[in-house]
């Protein structure tokens, strides 16, 4: 079912129960930005037909994106027991934390939901168009959010609502399943326990103590340009939503510019064997794309019988103009020129060049300072879950984090100015070579270069 059409469905069930209207902070029009983000994403954009085709320009930029974020990310949970026990559940979630920040990439966010399962905990990946929040405090975090998950069977769709929410310091956490024989109502509800592959989840839980919802909240740290007064994260193409249209329609062009001026040759109909068996002329074996039959009724005198078509391909120009479009998306998306267009013909000054990737490298820290905030918050959940369900000794934990220093800052520039220290004589060739050359203090002295001797 459409994200925007259930969110409808979701606001009449909770409206209907409540005495005061509830104003969800996702709103519709938030909704149908947030269908049209994963339709890009999934290659299916709605200027997409038979004359357009996708350049997958989304998909390729929320990867790259989720790749730069997660690039040589380390990270752990120790300090106890109770660490430990979190820290094996943490570590596989690390291994696939690069897919998933794509997914949140794409459609504005991602949400790391902790349940417990007889195995222990688990994580649940919630992408943006599965769940729908409601309520945000002062301060930007989620208080009040359902979570929904269908099935179906035979002629009926079961669909069961998971609602979190949070009021002082008691978290309510309640399952309500409904059943409905088409996809424009929720339909029935019906008791949790009478439906086997939910039976045994509880209706309703509360948790006391907890200072926040159970889950961690990955936002792509952007300003929302789409609906300024939603707090939801947007996707990290959201500002390129034009021209990656007209790119798809550029892109396009350039196929079609290949397909039309594909040499043929058109060859008089007389010129061929017709074959009684098949009802059609023969052409020269495993030629049949090459040639193309044509009726001349006037015989050789106004054109010959044999006419070769293979005009020039005008493909320079094309991917000059294709290439251009490439730019104005990698600038309103964050990326620093030739990561989408030709590295090669990236005519910017130095000045340009070296301030874009300034950009993309700003743009990624915030994003991993984001990443970060939504795995506290996720581990934090966990260990309320060792509490409440007592899976492990209590005792304290520190997480860690190591992100990548390529990412965040320009290396070589860096180095460059080091260099210059060491030539003013501000730092020491051994704190350099320290630096640079992963070695300790020590090591580097050993390691340095005896002083050439001077001839008198």
């Amino acid at each position: 079912m459409r994200y925007s059409k259930m969110l409808t469905l979701i606001q009449q069930v909770l409206n209907k129960d409540s005495d005061i209207k509830i104003d969800f902070a996702l709103t519709s029009k938030m909704a149908r930005q947030i269908e049209l983000w994963s339709r890009m994403y999934e290659g299916a954009a709605p200027w997409l037909n038979k004359s357009v085709q996708s350049a997958e320009l989304p998909s390729a930029i929320a990867s790259e994106t989720a790749r730069m974020i997660t690039l040589e990310m380390k990270s752990s949970v120790t300090g106890s027991t109770r660490a430990d026990y979190i820290n094996q559940v943490y570590q596989k979630m690390i291994q696939s934390l690069r897919i998933q920040v794509e997914y949140g990439c794409a459609k504005g966010g991602l949400i790391l939901k902790p349940y417990v399962t007889q195995n222990g905990i688990v994580i649940q990946y919630v992408q943006a168009d599965c769940f729908f929040p409601v309520d945000f405090d002062s301060s930007g975090n989620m208080t009040r959010c359902v979570f929904l998950e269908q099935f179906r069977k035979g002629e009926k769709i079961y669909s069961r609502l998971e609602i979190h929410g949070m009021e002082a310091d008691t978290i309510q956490i309640t399952n309500r399943v409904f059943v409905a024989a088409n996809e424009y109502s929720l339909g029935t509800e019906l008791p949790i326990s009478s439906v086997p592959r939910w039976a045994e989840l509880a209706p309703e839980l509360r948790i006391s103590g907890a200072g926040k919802l159970l889950f961690g909240y990955f936002k792509v740290p952007l300003a929302n340009n789409s609906d300024t007064d939603s707090p939801l994260g947007v996707s990290v193409y959201s500002r390129a939503v034009g021209l990656i249209s007209e790119a798809d329609k550029r892109y396009s062009q350039i196929n079609w510019e290949y397909e039309a001026k594909e040499a043929a040759v058109h060859i008089a109909q007389n010129l061929l064997k017709w074959d009684k068996d098949q009802g059609k002329y023969q052409y020269p074996g495993g030629k049949e794309r090459l040639y193309r039959d044509v009726e001349y009724s006037s015989g050789a005198v106004d054109k010959p019988l044999i006419d070769v078509f293979s005009p020039d391909i005008r493909d320079t120009s094309f991917f000059n103009g294709l290439n251009q479009q490439l730019k104005r998306i990698e600038f309103n998306c964050n990326l620093a020129y030739g990561t989408l267009s030709d590295p090669d013909s990236v005519d910017k000054t130095a000045t340009e060049i070296k301030t874009s990737k300034q950009r993309s490298y700003t743009f990624i820290s915030d994003c991993q300072m984001a990443l970060q905030t939504a795995l506290e918050d996720t581990v934090d959940a966990m260990n309320t879950y060792c509490d409440l369900y007592s899976l492990a000794p209590a005792g304290d934990y520190q997480m860690s984090f190591d992100w990548d220093d390529s990412v965040i800052v320009d290396a070589e520039s860096e180095r460059q100015q080091d260099r210059n220290d060491v030539a003013m004589g501000v730092m020491g060739l051994a704190e350099y070579r320290a630096k640079w050359y992963g070695e300790t203090i020590e090591e580097a002295a050993k390691n340095l270069p005896a002083p050439a001797l001077v001839e008198e």
